[in-house]
């Protein structure tokens, strides 16, 4: 499990490229047969990706966290956005299809994560957070995600949003998640541009086409920098810091929050005309 620690809104002013993109980028998540794992110091989450195809692979424990098993103290968010797949959790089996979700709780010790074929495996994105109170483990549909349209087409931000984990959803100590689909012809994401200082968040691209980007915008609102994303591929947004930009064609993310604040709607909206 790699380790990130946090970088102050002075630091990152002054990062190259490659700087920003070894703080903050997550690449290679979805390994066949592996399981990848970073923990960010932005309040202790901790990302991960994996793509089961030949094996059931399981959620070992990291001798980082010193506990009994991985999540003796912690809850996690799991989203599959790949091809049919199970995840299961101390013998209870959760069967997922893309897009669906499953929330394990504080004290699940046994987790495995296997696909229901090789020809077209599970991709599973899973983050963890911090947990002090025990909720039951409980999967969710992308239908009974209780999908919002928002956006416009003239703006070119016309998306579907499916809240998963939150105040009205699955319940969770602190974790927030779900995810968002853009519609075709529409590529910006997360209209208007916020900051929570509250709590930090992650995105994780999917259905990015192999050829094709998505220019990332991070930093405060008046010191904004980006990062070019491929598919697959996950960037950590520190709590002070805006996280929306646009892609070369329309597709779609997993938003998953941690922090003090727990309702989904709090956030401090940025004016377009106000970044630089």
């Amino acid at each position: 499990m790699e380790i990130r620690f946090q970088s102050s809104p002075r630091e990152v002013k002054g990062m190259t490229t490659a700087e920003l993109r070894a703080n903050f980028l997550v690449t290679e998540l979805m390994k066949v047969d592996e399981l990848t794992l970073v923990y960010s110091h932005y309040d202790r989450v901790i990302i991960g990706g994996v793509k089961p195809v030949q094996h059931t692979v399981q959620l070992h424990n990291e001798p980082e966290l010193r506990a009994a098993y991985f999540l003796e103290r912690r809850e996690m968010g799991i989203i599959n956005v790949g091809g049919a797949g199970t995840v299961t959790a101390d013998g209870v089996v959760f069967e997922l299809n893309k897009l669906d979700t499953v929330y394990l709780g504080k004290g699940t010790k046994e987790v495995f994560f296997a696909s229901s074929s090789a020809a077209e495996p599970a991709q599973f994105f899973l983050m963890s957070a911090t947990a002090h109170q025990a909720y039951p483990n409980r999967k969710m549909t992308k239908e009974e995600a209780s999908p919002v349209n928002l956006g416009e087409k003239t703006t070119a931000n016309e998306r579907t949003i499916y809240k998963y984990i939150h105040q009205e959803g699955i319940q969770s100590c602190q974790l927030v998640m779900g995810l968002t689909v853009l519609r075709e012809g529409s590529v910006w994401n997360s209209v208007p541009p916020h900051t929570h200082t509250r709590r930090m968040e992650v995105y994780f691209y999917f259905d990015v086409p192999e050829q094709q980007r998505v220019f990332h915008l991070m930093g405060e609102p008046t010191e904004t920098r980006h990062i070019v994303m491929a598919n697959h591929e996950a960037v950590i947004s520190p709590p002070w810091s805006i996280h929306c930009g646009p892609g070369t064609t329309n597709y779609g993310f997993i938003w998953a929050m941690a922090g003090e604040n727990y309702t989904f709607t709090d956030m401090d909206p940025v004016a377009i005309a106000e970044i630089r």
